[in-house]
């Protein structure tokens, strides 16, 4: 069964729905006590863990890419199926702000407010963990997507303290970059697609 996928007003939704997410921050922050922004501020260190960091998670994506299992073609069909034929109405700069909208406000949710509250009751293992099964269940299309996005929590998780002190702006980068790459990637697997006359 095919999800019904508004693919003609896709951007304008997203950006709605990711920028909401900010709101849900605010609201959660002030329920906690917890300031989502505090520690998401500027400096060099985190600005380049963040550009370094995204090589991994991008690496991955290529890798599954060429994975012939069927539970990973199954999410390679999914989003090729979904999002491709709305990403493909749209240029890189589109792409870019999305992934900018939905880098910062996920990770303001689950890594600036999320993480630290579940921290203040479980420590930081059970924190990280915590909110990170959270992260892979609000991602789950399929069981193999859950474990891949709680995977990618973690690790967003723990370079939210790499360098010795906690920086947003790390996790912020690596979502940020990690997104728009992999729009891209899919933007021009549907658009090979539709040249080729293949389908999914």
């Amino acid at each position: 069964m095919k999800l019904a996928f508004d693919s003609e007003n896709f951007y304008k939704n997203a950006c709605l729905f990711e920028a909401g997410l900010i709101v849900v921050a605010i609201v959660l922050g002030w329920l906690t006590g917890i300031n989502p922004f505090a520690d998401l501020y500027f400096s060099n260190s985190a600005f380049l863990y963040g550009v370094i960091g995204t090589i991994p998670l991008f690496i991955m994506f290529l890798a599954l890419e060429r994975i012939n299992a069927e539970s990973v073609a199954a999410i390679r069909r999914f989003l090729l199926e979904t999002l491709g034929p709305a990403l493909h109405r749209y240029d890189w700069s589109d792409l870019f702000i999305l992934a900018a909208i939905a880098g910062i406000s996920e990770e303001v949710l689950f890594r600036g407010v999320l993480q630290p509250w579940l921290e203040s009751y479980w420590g930081a293992l059970g924190g990280l963990i915590g909110s990170n099964i959270v992260f892979g269940l609000v991602h789950a299309i399929t069981p193999l997507y859950l474990v891949l996005a709680t995977v990618v929590g973690i690790y967003l998780g723990l370079v939210l303290d790499y360098g010795g002190e906690r920086a947003l702006l790390t996790p912020v980068l690596i979502h940020w970059l990690y997104d728009f790459l992999a729009f891209m990637a899919l933007m021009r697997s549907y658009r090979a697609s539709k040249l080729s006359g293949n389908h999914f």
